[in-house]
């Protein structure tokens, strides 16, 4: 491998198949971001595209030391790796119907992150059940910088923006948000079919990438009859 430049696409390849040879037993903690740029002769940035994907295929997962994890009917769920991941082969099927997928300017909300763009692509979802009643609306925006730009057009990788931020070098690797109760408002209501004034979680998050630049900021309702926030401390790291 010594002088030969990999593509994280490759690199993803290259360990998903020494994990299910054995290599990496499921659990253990894979070589570091530094080892892993020494042996595929490649950038930090191409080997955190490279662990998203392995993330994203169920192979392995990160847990921050001190933080909180939403779940949904107690299956954990992580924005980085986008939810449609983390529900597959649940037993509660969610259909997942997009709003709007379009660019819009928002000066507030790039005050509110001190961006110096307030161009962003925006994309609301809102997820239901079988009988059409919606369990939540979020609401992602991420800022229209180089390639992010052209996702209206272009589309979204595999239907997920998670992949496709992936996929254009943009990994989140912090975040943080709040969460409070409140009830829906008409129009929220009228999106979600349940009653105004139906109390929901109304959860705020912003990631990060390594460099500290916004890579998505969502806004979520969720039903709190199925999503939980748990909250976790202590010793941690990726796995």
């Amino acid at each position: 491998m010594p002088g030969q430049v990999y593509k994280h696409d490759r690199i993803a390849e290259v360990l998903a198949a020494e994990i299910r040879a054995g290599v990496h037993s499921r659990g253990s903690r894979l070589p570091g971001e530094h080892a892993l740029t020494k042996r595929f002769g490649t950038s930090r940035t191409t080997v955190r595209q490279a662990l998203g994907v392995l993330g994203e295929a169920g192979l392995i997962s990160t847990h921050a030391g001190i933080g909180s994890i939403i779940t949904f009917d107690g299956t954990p769920l992580d924005n980085r790796l986008g939810w449609a991941h983390a529900l597959a082969g649940q037993a509660t099927t969610l259909t997942t119907e997009i709003l709007r997928f379009e660019t819009v300017v928002d000066t507030d909300l790039a005050t509110e992150l001190e961006l110096e763009t307030d161009t962003f692509v925006a994309l609301d979802r809102v997820r239901r059940l079988d009988d059409g009643a919606g369990v939540s609306l979020e609401r992602s925006r991420v800022p229209a910088l180089g390639a992010v730009a052209d996702l209206p057009r272009t589309g979204l990788r595999n239907g997920s923006l998670s992949t496709t931020l992936i996929g254009l070098g943009r990994i989140s690797q912090s975040g943080e948000g709040r969460v409070a109760v409140r009830g829906l408002d008409a129009a929220e209501a009228e999106i979600l079919r349940r009653p105004s004034g139906a109390p929901f979680l109304r959860l705020s998050q912003v990631y990060r990438a390594p460099d500290d630049s916004v890579v998505e900021q969502i806004t979520s309702l969720l039903d709190p009859a199925h999503f939980e926030l748990h909250i976790r401390s202590g010793p941690g790291g990726p796995q």
